[in-house]
């Protein structure tokens, strides 16, 4: 299946996955390929990602790797699952936001 994974800084991934491990508002849920149609809201928490991830290198920052799986930390979002293709929109992590917030303001 399809996956992209979308922050208001950056598209961090576009590409081919396994399956998706979600960290749902009403507990963790995971889709596999032909997944029924769904959208619901994240919070925080890790999404697990597997399969073989060609990640850009300006988005490895974000993710932790292990043989198994690939891991991004979020703070809450939304994720769309259609037509094998998944979309999620994470808000920033608060790491990110406070390196935001220290680089603009000159801290």
């Amino acid at each position: 299946m399809y996956l992209e994974i979308i922050t208001p800084e950056q598209t961090l991934y576009k590409g081919d996955v396994e399956s998706i491990l979600f960290p749902g508002s009403h507990g963790d849920f995971q889709v596999l390929n032909n997944h029924a149609p769904i959208v619901s809201t994240l919070t925080k928490g890790k999404v697990k990602i597997i399969g073989k991830l060609m990640i850009e290198e300006n988005a490895k920052d974000k993710f932790q790797f292990n043989e198994r799986e690939t891991v991004l930390d979020i703070e809450s979002g939304t994720v769309e699952m259609n037509n094998k293709k998944s979309i999620v929109i994470s808000t920033r992590r608060k790491e990110d936001f406070m390196d935001y917030l220290e680089n603009y303001l000159e801290i």
